[in-house]
């Protein structure tokens, strides 16, 4: 991982697009500090598009959406997007799966959960797990006391022999039913939204993020960062991102900014 600074100068100016995690990558222990919110102000400004793609519930994504100066949201991992037009003042919700899918979904995650409280101390469902439409989100760290890499590796094999796919994140070991991810819904997203095959405009495209439910995003961006504190788990990456923040979280959120916006 090369340092940001040495991001080279001839690639700042054609980015339009700005992918970002939240969690940790926006946030700093788990708060949004204004050099972030400023930050994504000034990249806006400047006719940057920011996406935040993250684990983060459909109830949060909604106030994303309409609240923040983004052009949209991928949520729980990949199983949605949210886009707000203010103009019509209409949300556009596209799910991968339909509505009795997902309610099967539920009955079967719920089963789940309750094994999974039971087999490892310590761990808890998720604060936003209420506003949760297609996942379920185990936490390991953000409401509980951390727990050991053992305990996280155990959570997430409980999710896979029930076939589920599990992602890590910073606080959450997210578990859902479904071979779709954060990579895939961006694609959909840039495809029905902006009319654009994201294969053909990478080198217009950054991404940030910080943990190992971000690989998918490290390995396909060429031009993809961490912010510092991706170095906690980079044990767990099973690709690293080509650039690294001085800053952790929203610090080296606005470091980046500042680098594509001087």
């Amino acid at each position: 991982m090369k340092p940001i600074e040495q991001f080279p100068r001839g690639k700042r100016s054609a980015i339009t697009y700005l992918l970002t995690d939240i969690d940790d990558t926006i946030t700093h222990n788990g708060r949004i500090p204004a050099c972030a919110f400023q930050a994504m102000e000034d990249l806006d400004t400047a006719g940057i598009n920011i996406i935040p793609i993250t684990g983060r519930p459909a109830g949060w994504c909604d106030h994303i959406a309409r609240m923040w100066p983004v052009k949209g949201v991928v949520g729980e991992n990949g199983a949605f997007y949210f886009v707000y037009d203010p103009r019509t003042k209409k949300m556009i919700r596209r799910y991968v799966k339909t509505d009795p899918e997902r309610k099967k979904d539920h009955l079967q995650l719920t089963a789940l959960k309750h094994k999974i409280l039971e087999s490892v101390p310590g761990c808890g469902i998720s604060a936003d797990q209420a506003y949760r439409e297609a996942d379920l989100a185990i936490d390991f760290a953000e409401d509980v006391p951390l727990l050991s890499p053992a305990a996280i590796d155990c959570i997430v094999d409980l999710f896979e022999q029930s076939g589920a796919t599990a992602k890590v994140s910073s606080i959450h070991v997210n578990g859902w039913f479904g071979d779709y991810n954060k990579l895939s819904m961006t694609r959909i997203l840039f495809k029905e939204v902006f009319n654009t095959d994201l294969d053909t405009i990478k080198d217009r495209v950054i991404f940030i993020g910080d943990s190992p439910n971000d690989a998918p995003m490290f390995d396909y961006f060429p031009l993809s960062v961490g912010v510092a504190n991706v170095l906690d788990s980079v044990d767990r990456l099973a690709v690293k991102p080509a650039w690294i923040t001085k800053g952790k979280g929203g610090m080296g959120f606005a470091e980046l900014a500042k680098i594509l916006v001087p």
